[in-house]
């Protein structure tokens, strides 16, 4: 029934007149997707807007702007970000509440377009890495394939198991102003969206929970179950396959997304750090060894996938990984070397193509498009440079030959004639870098923003995912992205970095909705048994430093606070040491004046130097040490609660601000009364963050790392600076023996057991020998050495050998740790601290060898 004559039998229901009343009219010469038409005088809704309101009802309506808010507020607890390059900066995933509606038939045109053109992809690409005929008749260019940095030379003769090179295209389509869709791009080396497109839907639906039903919108989990079974029927090892998502890591813009679609799918998200390849074959290191990697769904771009072949450079990639691919071990989607069929400079060329390959016209028309690289089309179209966009033909294209440069899509209209005519001789120069596109006004959905429907341009990206069976399926939905307010205008192609939004797209359904779910099989009490969760090497070298920078963090903060409190009025005992331990935990420069010379130049320079906004190595202190525990956290996002996240991003971020202003409202000399403020609301974070990591994380073996790191750094802090204190003879001063005290955070503790005694049997006791004391050496030892055997207990010999020279505190004789020798000096005490803090270093450094590079076990596996 089409929408002129469905407005003519139902009446306009309240919400829906409501809804009319509050529409801003669209811009002359685009598709309305509010009016269903570009026609000047429609003004009535479509007719599945006005089911869609209908549904909503006057309640609905007068919710929006809550609704809105209720979105806003989900993106902030699913912690749902993107990260922006050009201010290094992550930023709430920006998501409208109205979603983008097709009816059937449109979609059907859409689907079997985006069909085909999967399918002239594929046929393609097979083309070019082998007979090369598209090339040898002269249907491509050869001098645009050659020269893309993406056609790579080590894919020749890679042929992909399964003989698909691609799994996974995305295709970027504008409405028309006649009302039919075009390719504006498509995406095919590391296509993203999946994910985001998933966190829209699951944010919307439910807060649109009646139209969603009311209007049958198809779901999307029956295209993820095709895509990973593709995946299987690919590999040699099937059902049986471990599949991982091969990131960038969290500094990508779309780290979120790959976070969210690897725990949808069920799948490990991995690092180039976290596989290694051994015998052609692909391995996930894990604290258990190696284990055998079939499948790889990748997002890190072709050049950087394998340092051997490719960048030799990259950290992102495996080394290994292509020869592994071409002795048939692992399938991997998408397969490189397919990058060069994104350049827009191919655009004009795939009508012939699909005449050669597919014997099949075009379906879906792309926006009209002259590479530059010809000779006879630049010469034409140079005097009419200025109707269209001019995009890159290659990523980073040069300008000549020592200079590399990168240039977004430009609106060549938007230039002035000095700028334009800079262009036009740029082109001169290098015509091959430059592709000319004719500009698309994309249609206008409608965005609710300030009790009004504004309308916003929108381009839509639609995903095709393989079925393993020479087949695909377009998944029914999309990404669909809206300009900004006035963002349409001067970004052709509406891009998240430029700002830009998006929106749920839905597919309503012409059949029966599909109800196949991604949730997997119930598990069975045998397999329950045996039941234990995959730690990465890179996730538990990750959770390890976590551990050491929490305890490094609290005791250099609790550094901070004693030197401030007992500088003025220390004995020299007391300086000394406090000047020792406050170098070696870089908290104050090699440069400055000791605490003896000059005890409040040393104060100050303590002081200003916990605000330093880039600390050099020398004062790194600690706003480095809580830098590095938020840079921990963010590679573990997936392992810590929203409020465990929140702790540790919040202790750095209010102990910057609040130094700089303590700093700033400093007359004279350091603000140190306020400082001492700032550092005791920094350790009752760090406190609160300690609580999470103790009582908030399941204890899985991820867990005992972290708490075998923390204990490690806690062994060594503690043993070294009581070592120091009875070098410098500390305890034989009142001032000092508090000191050693409050150093271990035990002063409560031993006034509670020994009141007002100044002795050093019972100092000795409590923070040397005590198994009840948790700070106390033998506390931490033993703590450390139950938690890493019960952590690495398939690998008792190497235990063993790790621990054998950790010393055993409670053992230690009382009565010779308090001998003295000829100069009065506990030399038994002392070189039993120094051997503690020597083998908490080495254990260190074999955790490392052993379990995150192992390169003490090369051949040891523990999955086929």
């Amino acid at each position: 029934m089409s929408d002129r004559l469905t407005r003519s039998i139902l009446p306009i229901e309240p919400a829906v007149a409501l809804a009319s009343a509050a529409t801003v009219a669209g811009t002359p010469g685009r598709f309305n997707e509010w009016l269903g038409s570009a026609e000047p005088g429609a003004s009535e809704p479509s007719a599945r807007w006005q089911a869609f309101f209908r549904s909503l009802g006057e309640q609905g309506w007068a919710d929006l702007a809550a609704r809105r808010q209720r979105v806003q507020q989900r993106v902030r607890d699913d912690g749902a970000s993107y990260n922006v390059y050009a201010d290094q900066s992550a930023r709430p995933w920006p998501i409208e509440l109205l979603p983008l509606i097709l009816d059937a038939g449109e979609w059907a045109v859409i689907e079997h377009g985006v069909l085909q053109r999967a399918r002239l992809l594929e046929a393609t690409v097979t083309d070019l890495y082998s007979a090369r005929t598209l090339l040898r008749d002269a249907l491509l260019p050869a001098s645009l394939i050659y020269a893309h940095p993406q056609y790579l030379r080590a894919a020749h003769g890679l042929k992909p198991l399964g003989g698909t090179h691609l799994h996974v295209v995305a295709f970027d389509l504008a409405r028309a102003p006649e009302g039919g869709f075009c390719v504006l791009a498509q995406r095919v080396q590391a296509p993203s969206g999946l994910g985001y497109l998933l966190e829209n839907r699951l944010i919307a639906a439910p807060l649109l929970q009646d139209p969603f039903s009311d209007l049958r919108v198809q779901r999307l989990a029956s295209s993820f179950r095709s895509l990973l079974d593709g995946l299987m029927r690919a590999s040699p090892a099937g059902e049986r396959s471990r599949i991982v998502l091969l990131t960038p890591g969290p500094h990508n813009e779309t780290y979120f997304e790959q976070v969210f679609l690897a725990r949808y799918l069920g799948v490990s998200l991995v690092e180039g750090s976290d596989l290694t390849v051994r015998a052609n074959k692909l391995y996930l290191k894990t604290l258990h060894g190696l284990e055998r990697v079939h499948v790889v769904l990748r997002r890190v771009d072709d050049e950087f996938l394998d340092p051997l072949e490719l960048r030799a450079d990259s950290t992102l990639g495996v080394p290994g990984l292509l020869q592994a691919l071409r002795a048939g071990e692992v399938v991997m989607a998408n397969a490189p070397g397919v990058g060069f069929l994104e350049s827009p400079g191919l655009t004009a060329f795939w009508p012939g193509v699909a005449e050669r390959l597919l014997d099949e016209d075009l379906l879906l028309p792309a926006s009209t498009s002259w590479w530059c690289g010809e000779a006879a089309v630049w010469a034409r179209q140079r005097p009419r440079l200025a109707e269209y966009v001019v995009s890159p033909t290659f990523p980073d294209s040069q300008d000549d030959a020592s200079i590399q440069r990168s240039f977004g899509a430009c609106v060549a209209s938007q230039l002035t004639p000095a700028e334009l005519d800079a262009l036009a001789r740029r082109i001169d120069a290098h015509p091959a870098d430059y592709t000319l596109q004719a500009r698309v006004l994309p249609s206008e959905t409608p965005v609710w923003a300030n009790g009004q429907l504004q309308p916003r341009a929108a381009v839509m990206r639609v995903f095709a995912l393989a079925d393993g069976q020479g087949g695909w399926r377009v998944l029914p939905g999309g990404l669909t992205r809206v300009a900004g307010k006035d963002e349409g205008a001067h970004d052709p192609w509406l891009s998240m970095q430029h700002g830009s939004a998006s929106v749920d797209t839905w597919v309503v359904a012409r059949g029966q909705i599909d109800a196949t779910s991604m949730l997997p099989k119930p598990l069975s009490a045998t397999e329950l048994d045996g039941w234990r969760r995959t730690v990465t090497s890179r996730s538990a070298e990750n959770l390890f430093w976590l551990g050491r920078y929490t305890e490094r963090a609290e005791n250099s903060v609790r550094l901070a606070r004693l030197t401030l409190e007992a500088l003025p009025d220390a004995s020299d005992p007391v300086r000394r040491l406090l000047d020792a331990l406050a170098r070696c935990h870089s908290l104050v420069g090699a440069q400055v004046p000791t605490a003896m010379q000059a005890p409040r130049v040393f104060e100050r320079a303590l002081v200003h130097a916990l605000g330093a906004a880039k600390p050099d190595v020398a004062t790194a202190g600690v706003a480095h040490e809580l830098r590095a525990l938020r840079a921990c956290a963010q590679a573990l996002r997936e392992r810590l609660s929203p409020e465990h996240w929140k702790l540790i991003f919040e202790v750095g971020e209010h102990f910057d601000q609040h130094v700089a202003h303590a700093l700033g409202q400093a007359t004279g000399r350091a603000a140190t009364p306020d400082v001492m403020g700032v550092l005791a609301r920094a350790a009752t974070h760090l406190s609160a963050i300690t609580g999470a990591q103790t009582d908030r994380m399941t204890r899985d073996d991820g867990w005992r790392l972290m708490s075998v790191g923390r204990q490690i750094e806690r062994l060594d802090m503690l043993s070294h600076a009581l070592a120091l204190g009875f070098q410098h003879r500390v305890h034989e001063a009142d001032d000092g023996f508090a000191l050693l005290l409050a150093l271990f955070d035990s002063v409560i503790t031993y006034r509670a057991q020994f009141q007002a005694r100044r002795e050093v049997l019972p100092l000795l006791h409590l923070v040397v020998h005590d198994t009840d004391n948790p700070r106390s050496l033998a506390w931490v030892a033993r703590t450390m050495r139950d938690r890493l055997r019960k952590l690495a207990r398939h690998h008792a010999a190497w235990v063993e050998a790790a621990t054998a020279d950790l010393p055993m505190p409670e053992a230690w004789s009382l009565a010779e740790l308090d001998q003295r020798d000829a100069q009065g000096r506990h030399a038994n005490l002392i070189a039993s601290l120094q051997l503690c803090n020597r083998t908490a270093r080495e254990l260190s450094d074999a955790i490392g060898r052993q379990l995150f590079v192992h390169v003490d076990a090369a051949d040891r596996t523990v999955w086929q």
